[in-house]
């Protein structure tokens, strides 16, 4: 085996870590507060393009995994860029949006909330729902952000 495939396999090897790495990240994210769900809060301040991107990104997969429009979401928002991006994407997908404070009507409510973190070179995207979680690392780029890892789902009973 040449050098070639040491340098494959060093570069799989690092993979592997940045993946167990990133796992590490969203358990770590699972700080439990009212109803189980962590508390909102994006400490990078993203741009509103970064915001708005990583926004309808998890947004759609949120509606992949979950179904698009099934239910009223329950935000608990701290009012950053991302927080606002992510109840526009969510109302786009057919979901109505409630804050925490506010009387939401019907029986599917869906309590969320999201954490965003500085992740390596880029940012960590997290929601989580009672039933759910869903995180991604995302790129920083020029015109806002773009997918770094694949989309990690976790399910609770």
């Amino acid at each position: 085996m040449g050098n070639r495939g040491r340098t494959g396999s060093i570069t799989s090897l690092a993979r592997i870590a940045a993946v167990v790495a990133l796992c590490a990240s969203i358990g770590a994210c699972q700080t439990k507060g009212e109803d189980h769900l962590t508390t909102s809060t994006d400490r990078t301040q993203l741009s509103t393009a970064a915001a708005d991107a990583i926004a309808a990104d998890m947004a759609n997969k949120f509606a992949e995994v979950v179904g698009p429009g099934t239910g009223t979401v329950v935000l608990k928002t701290d009012g950053s860029s991302f927080g606002n991006a992510l109840a526009s994407s969510l109302k786009a997908w057919g979901y109505a949006v409630a804050a925490p404070d506010q009387k939401a009507d019907g029986s599917n409510l869906i309590q969320l909330a999201y954490t965003i973190d500085t992740f390596e070179d880029g940012v960590l995207a997290h929601l989580s729902a009672p039933t759910i979680s869903l995180g991604r690392a995302y790129a920083l780029t020029s015109v806002g952000a773009a997918p770094s890892s694949p989309l990690s789902i976790m399910r609770r009973s």
